[in-house]
């Protein structure tokens, strides 16, 4: 059975080349598109995209609404539909404006890739978005190991994380010397660093604890002193696999390289909770942890500002609307305590007043009532 059509493939390549260079949509972005229509092709068995009609919206829509995830072995979710739903919605509405394609597709036919108003809201809805303790962070930072390079690098690698909160592609794609140990700071340089939207911006350490930094300190002196890497040199490198006495493949220390990817980062992160016996974190997860301790310890709108742009927003809002929402059991916290503060208000506004009072009476100050 034909896997390929070749009018398909070209028109396909143009419109990642839109996405990319003209709309600029990151690498992630494209790579969504891609699979969406592998799927979508794969389900009309490679039917030329001149022949789209609506009732392949619409058909395609009810087939993946039964599908099931490989892993979890659920339906998929609403968000999930509603993502590669809406990217197919997206190529088609471009596709009717093509040359060969704009007098054969109707524009409106996309539409017919639309949810429901109700599945919609059940995919896009803000939920809580789950982060560990700063306590859980630091137990699973101890009872890692760290007599080998690769341990070393392991625990240092989580230890960074929580001590910058940068990005896992970002940290796969550091180098020595973008820590600055004299500063107590990263520079994220979007040159060579992998950043979102290719931001260049300091972060300075989170205060997390001594214990955090040392960790940080000690890897990369170890790096620059006992290994003598040097500037280039990756922050984090790769491991090394080479072939062993027994003629299979197995690790060999560390590898004079970057990670290609974030993937070894987030395998390592799943490792060290599961041995610390708690529930995975990924690496993203620790920047909600970062924002909530900086709803406890900023007491100024100056020092939450400065909060933020240290975890790289521009602005503020764009920490409370992305990671900056009320903890479900805070919100409770905070709703009871509503509820009973009133007469306790006002009695200190009472002790207060009696107590100005006092004061006024002490200095000789008399307290006349104005005649009008």
């Amino acid at each position: 059975m034909t896997k390929y059509n070749a009018d398909n493939e070209r028109i396909k390549r143009k419109y990642f080349a839109y996405l990319k260079e003209a709309i600029r949509n990151s690498e992630a972005t494209v790579d969504a598109a891609a699979k969406a229509l592998a799927r979508f092709e794969a389900h009309t068995k490679y039917k030329d995209f001149k022949a789209f009609h609506y009732e392949q919206a619409i058909a395609f829509k009810n087939y993946l609404a039964e599908q099931k995830g490989q892993q979890s072995g659920e339906k998929l979710s609403k968000a999930t539909l509603h993502s590669t739903l809406t990217q197919l919605k997206r190529f088609f509405q471009w596709l009717a404006w093509q040359p060969g394609y704009k007098s054969r597709l109707q524009y409106s036919d996309a539409e017919y890739f639309n949810l429901s108003d109700k599945d919609t809201r059940i995919a896009t809805t803000q939920r809580e978005q789950k982060a560990p303790t700063l306590e859980q962070i630091k137990h699973v930072i101890s009872t890692m190991p760290h007599q080998t390079d690769i341990e070393k690098r392991d625990r240092a690698l989580i230890a960074f994380t929580l001590l910058t909160g940068a990005r896992d592609s970002a940290i796969a794609s550091m180098k020595l010397k973008h820590v600055d140990l004299i500063e107590n700071c990263v520079n994220q340089d979007a040159r060579e660093v992998n950043t979102k939207f290719s931001k260049t911006f300091n972060t300075f350490f989170f205060p997390v604890g001594d214990e955090i930094r040392v960790i940080v300190t000690e890897w990369v002196t170890y790096l620059r002193e006992a290994k003598l890497w040097g500037n280039d040199d990756p922050l984090f490198p790769a491991t090394r696999i080479a072939l062993g006495a027994s003629m299979q493949f197995e690790v060999d220390g560390l590898d004079r390289k970057h990670w290609s990817n974030a993937t070894p980062i987030r395998t390592i992160f799943r490792k060290a909770f599961t041995d610390a016996g708690l529930p995975y974190f990924n690496p993203h997860s620790f920047r909600n942890t970062l924002v909530r301790l900086g709803e406890e310890v900023c007491k100024t709108p100056e020092q939450f500002k400065a909060w933020s742009q240290n975890l790289g927003h521009e602005k503020v809002l764009t920490t409370f609307l992305s990671y900056g929402g009320v903890a479900c059991q805070r919100q409770g916290e905070i709703i009871r305590d509503l509820a009973t503060p009133q007469l306790t208000m006002q009695s200190g506004a009472d002790e207060f007043a009696e107590a100005m009072l006092k004061k006024f009476r002490a200095a000789g100050v008399g307290m006349q009532a104005n005649s009008v």
